[in-house]
């Protein structure tokens, strides 16, 4: 028998438990965001398969996805019921498979010893619709890099599998970001040097990436492009990577010592949620949204993990002070990112941040995209190193 990564993905996952408890909206256009007035500033948090046909996607704010599915059915956020189906559905997958790694709300990693590993997939999805009327897509693949892209190909409540024998057929042509772990700017980086599709990265000569991203980065993208990934699945208990609160203002913030005073707050919000972790931060990120639309993060490290509050809060703000623009702003966040646990050494005494990074992270996705208040990060990265400036993607 062969060793296969199976990657478990619930497919529109918030919009699907909403249509659970809703079953009259099933076959319309439904969006799931902020408080569910799209007359009020907020964010999509997910959207039905109906609503994503007229351009309604995650993170759209509610008024432009008003506007363009103006039949839409928009409904509030409920972060516990999506928690509850989450749970039930995480430990169904575990009385299936003894090695399975969560790395979301609504996905999942398991490691399977099987000679028919898609019959193993139609199993997960049985159980699964069964313990909670739940569809979910199944993708197959050698190694987790490939069970996660497999899984788009199987959308929605397919299967799917991809091997090193099939992804250069499969992938081959499809353009660089479609490979989990390149984002925007880093394929645009790709295509100043004539690079655009998954063959042709896959082709390159991973010492002249080295010189123009790096010898970490720079090989790692050649490997992610030719389908490997020797990170195996682990069956550790998840623990998110992040705590962290956002906020939109119904009227925007024009004066900055208001910002900072917001910053502040926030900041002191996520302490909080830090202290009831007891784990160690090495790192504050603050994101601005400025009206109508641009948004821009800045992350600031500290020079010793701490889990103060006034240390975190003084991360923040020197943060935000790494914000030149001084316009009105209309969201603000604050996200405190955990050591990891192989850095993390006990409780740490540092509390001064470091000199300003010139590294703009952007905010890690969580699962389904949900609050525009509060919550963890409950998404795992790509495989090997992200590149710098791209988000990691689920």
């Amino acid at each position: 028998m062969a060793r296969w990564v199976l990657h478990a993905d619930l497919d529109q996952f918030v919009a699907a438990v909403e249509l659970l408890r809703r079953p009259e909206l099933r076959g319309r256009p439904v969006v799931v965001g902020g408080t569910g007035d799209p007359s009020r500033r907020g964010v999509v948090s997910t959207a039905s398969y109906e609503a994503r046909r007229y351009g309604v996607r995650s993170g759209l704010p509610l008024r432009t996805a008003a506007r363009r599915c103006p039949e839409a059915v928009f409904l509030p956020v409920d972060r516990a019921a999506y928690e509850a189906a989450s749970d039930t559905v995480m430990a169904t997958l575990r009385e299936l498979c003894d090695v399975v790694e969560v790395i979301g709300w609504d996905e999942a990693f398991l490691a399977v010893d099987t000679g028919d590993p898609e019959a193993v997939a139609r199993l997960i999805q049985r159980r699964v619709r069964e313990a909670t009327a739940l569809d979910c897509t199944v993708g197959i693949g050698q190694n987790k890099l490939q069970a996660k892209l497999a899984t788009a190909f199987g959308k929605p409540a397919g299967v799917f599998r991809l091997t090193d024998r099939t992804w250069p057929e499969v992938l081959g042509d499809r353009p660089a970001d479609v490979l989990w772990g390149i984002g925007p700017k880093t394929a645009k980086r790709l295509g100043e040097l004539g690079i655009r599709t998954v063959a042709q990265l896959a082709a390159a000569d991973p010492r002249e990436l080295a010189r123009r991203f790096g010898p970490t980065i720079g090989p790692w993208l050649v490997r992610l492009a030719r389908g490997r990934d020797p990170s195996p699945v682990v069956a550790e208990p998840y623990r998110a990577r992040s705590r962290g609160r956002e906020i939109t203002y119904q009227e925007d913030l024009a004066g900055w010592d208001r910002v900072r005073r917001e910053v502040g707050a926030l900041a002191r919000q996520v302490a909080d949620e830090v202290a009831a972790d007891d784990r160690p931060v090495g790192r504050v990120v603050v994101k601005v949204r400025y009206a109508p639309f641009t948004t821009r993060t800045h992350g600031q490290r500290l020079v010793r993990p701490a889990r103060r509050a006034e240390a975190i809060e003084r991360a923040a703000l020197a943060a935000l002070d790494r914000f030149t623009e001084r316009r009105p702003v209309r969201l603000l966040g604050v996200r405190a990112e955990f050591v990891p646990e192989e850095e993390a050494a006990g409780p740490a005494p540092g509390d001064a941040p470091m000199p300003a990074s010139t590294d703009p992270s952007a905010a890690a996705r969580t699962g389904p995209a949900v609050s525009a208040s509060t919550g963890a990060s409950a998404s795992a990265g790509a495989p090997g190193p992200p590149a710098s400036g791209d988000p990691p993607r689920s």
